[in-house]
């Protein structure tokens, strides 16, 4: 948290500063486009009369429906403009405007600092919550740090010249985003009020792009429709449960999405290569360059190549890695079952012994920030670390590794066509293993097909499974797509951890597991509460031949898996979880709902990079 008001604008001045903020047409002006002003005066407006409404209710001089309306209305205008402040000042957003609920940590030092939430999503949750009435307090107190913190940007962005190139990336970084955080529910966690919102937010975009986009003409007119399209079937009368999101991503999100990167002027900043694994030159949410997977390595594309590629191969099916020789990478990985090992827990070099954790997949394990059920690896390059130092896996030192294959005229050899002269290095070694691990990619299943239209059809159930999974079931506002991971959207450069209650064997009476997952990470700066039994989401691409399940491996089919979330978690079969994430909450899924959901998962296999 920065400590003062005068270090906040400062921080908001340096950053807008260092974004030059483009127009369509390239032309900077003394203002910021009429559309955008308003926008801007209109969120401000909103925040103000919601801080009124609040400190009445703290006082009891209006109704919680009071309340309720004006946070609905507040929100509205917000996203009318989010695809604009969300993508410009994406920290200060997601820190005071509109965060997820969730308690998070900042360093005081080397020690974690718990530090509550704040925004709009938090006022959303708890004035939709039963225990509204009883915190009056907090919504007035919440509200007015609302106002606040955005009258600071408000007052920064308004004297601002501005260049507009970058907002085409800005709106499709909104359609990302729109589909989802809104969609799905994950933005209106206790109002349901994202289809409302999401329609808002097109309607935001729409105004604009008709005011300030100069380009082909025709094109404009591409865009317009399928934006005014998108808004009509929006308003259709159908409950948050019954919207079919299939429809709405493939009928006009996607298509919006891919004419917005074909626009004449279009221009994406370089920065976000620094910041961000999304790939701006991507044409589909669900292509298979979507997000650019040398963001999350060391290793640069320049380096890589297929030659080394191969040798990473070769040495991830080598035994040779391992002290005593009898392990390898693909003990734990085998190919034949989507790169995990099929036990509850992965079998160490001591006999009879397993290691902490079920292994899982390794397709897709590239996009991620962090490795690991408790994130403890910043890096591919660190994950290798931890298995090759690992007293129950490799057991082994780089050293030893490299006097191995230092000692193998055919590994010399190979490393040496690659690399040229001092070949057989660590660094070296790293790069060939994750060249190998970052190329089993997985993003041609039947349903990644069919998204992009290179598939007729999928099966019905497939198509409710998935307005399930990204609906009623609330899948989706954990396992964000396309991903299906944890790694968090729009700009796709954090993971997310969840506390779910796992059962340590959920064919017995409930009893919570004991592993205390992240907050045994041995990372100083996590060593918190809101960290027990807290693990990384991972993917759920080809789940139907990765199983068992979850961290422990105790949940042997998909079937067990969808009856606990389902239940709600380990609270809500009536265990104490401390900070659970999950909602406790019964889904109350119908046998054939749960049927849908499990067709809906098994279209996300595709083993092709296995091969």
């Amino acid at each position: 948290m920065i400590g003062s008001y005068k270090k906040i604008v400062a921080a908001i001045v340096v950053l807008a500063g260092s974004f030059t903020i483009i127009s369509f047409t390239r032309n900077t002006s003394s203002a910021p486009p009429e559309v955008l002003s308003n926008y801007f005066s209109q969120f401000n407006l909103s925040l103000e009369k919601l801080d009124k409404i609040t400190n009445d209710f703290r006082y009891g001089k209006t109704s919680l429906d009071s309340v309720q309306l004006a946070v609905k209305n507040t929100r509205l205008s917000y996203k009318k403009v989010e695809f604009f402040l969300a993508f410009y000042y994406a920290e200060y957003i997601k820190s005071h405007i509109n965060g997820a609920p969730l308690m998070h940590i900042e360093k005081e030092g080397t020690m974690p600092k718990v530090v509550s939430p704040e925004g709009l999503q938090v006022l959303d949750e708890l004035v939709f919550s039963d225990e509204a009435e009883a915190e009056r307090n907090q919504i007035a107190s919440l509200s007015k740090t609302i106002r606040m913190k955005y009258a600071v940007l408000y007052s920064s962005i308004t004297g601002q010249e501005f260049n507009n190139q970058y907002n085409v990336t800005a709106m499709r970084q909104q359609l990302i985003r729109d589909f989802s955080m809104g969609v799905t529910g994950f933005d209106t966690p206790g109002s349901l009020n994202g289809l409302e919102e999401v329609k808002s937010s097109f309607q935001g975009m729409l105004t604009f792009f008709k005011d300030n986009y100069n380009g082909n003409t025709l094109a404009k007119n591409e865009v317009i429709d399928l934006f005014e399209e998108a808004i009509v079937y929006l308003n259709n009368p159908v409950s948050f449960e019954d919207f079919d999101r299939l429809t709405f991503l493939k009928s006009y999100v996607d298509p919006l999405y891919k004419k917005l990167g074909e626009l004449e002027g279009a221009v994406n900043p370089d920065y976000l290569k620094y910041t961000s694994g999304w790939n701006p030159e991507s044409t589909s949410i669900f292509a298979a360059d979507f997000l650019n997977p040398y963001y999350f390595t060391e290793l640069k594309k320049e380096d890589d190549s297929k030659e080394l590629r191969e040798l990473g191969k070769i040495l991830f099916y080598d035994p040779i890695v391992s002290n005593e020789g009898k392990l390898s990478c693909a003990s734990c990985h085998n190919p034949d079952k989507g790169f995990t090992d099929g036990v509850p827990k992965s079998l160490s070099n001591i006999q009879g012994k397993t290691v902490l954790r079920n292994a899982p997949t390794l397709l897709n394990a590239v996009y991620a920030d962090r490795y690991f059920y408790d994130l403890r690896a910043f890096s591919l390059e660190q994950q290798a670390e931890h298995v090759i130092f690992n007293h129950d896996e490799f057991n082994t030192a780089y050293s030893d590794i490299l006097n191995k294959l230092k000692a193998d005229k055919t590994y010399a050899d190979k490393f040496k066509t690659v690399f040229g002269k001092n070949a057989v290095t660590r660094e070296n070694f790293s790069k060939a293993l994750v060249s190998y691990v970052m190329s089993l990619q997985s993003f041609s299943s039947p349903f990644d097909k069919y998204i992009r239209g290179e598939q007729a059809d999928i099966p019905a159930e497939v198509k409710r499974g998935f307005n399930l999974f990204a609906g009623k079931a609330n899948c989706a506002t954990c396992h964000f797509m396309p991903t299906f991971s944890g790694l968090v959207p729009p700009f796709y450069n954090e993971n997310e951890s969840e506390i779910l209650g796992v059962l340590d064997d959920p064919k017995k009476a409930p009893r919570l597991d004991m592993d205390m997952g992240r907050n045994d990470n041995k990372i100083q700066s996590e060593q918190a509460w809101i960290f027990e039994r807290s693990f990384k989401t991972t993917t759920i691409r080809n789940i139907e031949v990765t199983g068992p399940y979850f961290h422990n491996g105790a949940y042997s089919t998909l079937e067990e898996v969808i009856d606990f979330y389902d239940n709600g978690g380990g609270e809500g079969v009536g265990l104490g979880v401390s900070n659970q994430t999950l909602s406790p909450d019964a889904l109350n899924l119908t046998d054939e709902e749960k049927s849908d959901l499990i067709a809906f998962l098994k279209s996300l296999t595709d083993l092709s990079s296995a091969k």
